[in-house]
This record gives C-alpha cells, structure tokens and sequence, in this order.
C-alpha cells in the first residue's frame, strides 16, 4: 500500500516535472519572439540606411547635372 508521504511527493515531483516543461516552452517561443524582432528592426534599419545612401547618391547626381 502507497503511503500518503509518497502519494504526495509524486504529485510534487509531477508538478515540478510539468512546470518547468512549460516554462522552457514559455522560454523557447520568448526567444524566438526577440529575435524575430531583432531580425525585422535590423532590417528596417538596413532599408533606412539604403533609402538615405540612395538619397545623397541622388542629390550628387542632380547636382552633377546642373552644372
């Protein structure tokens, strides 16, 4: 016969079993999540750095020409 002592230290055990299985869960869609964002910052900023690259290219290509 189980006793009560034993009952509840493999409920303990399987609660602690179970929540650290959820918080590496939590933990892996956490740091997928920043770096998807990460990813998407670093290329809005790599557009931005473009966009202002092809800007002072323009600008010194009308100025070349109004000469």
């Amino acid at each position: 016969m189980v006793g009560k002592f034993e009952i509840n230290k493999d409920v303990v055990q399987e609660m602690t079993e179970s929540a650290s299985q959820h918080v590496g869960n939590i933990a892996t869609i956490l740091t997928s999540a920043i770096r998807d964002v990460t990813k998407e910052i670093g290329d809005w900023v790599t557009e931005g750095i473009e966009m202002r690259e092809a800007a002072k290219s323009a600008h010194a290509d009308g100025e070349g020409a109004a000469e």
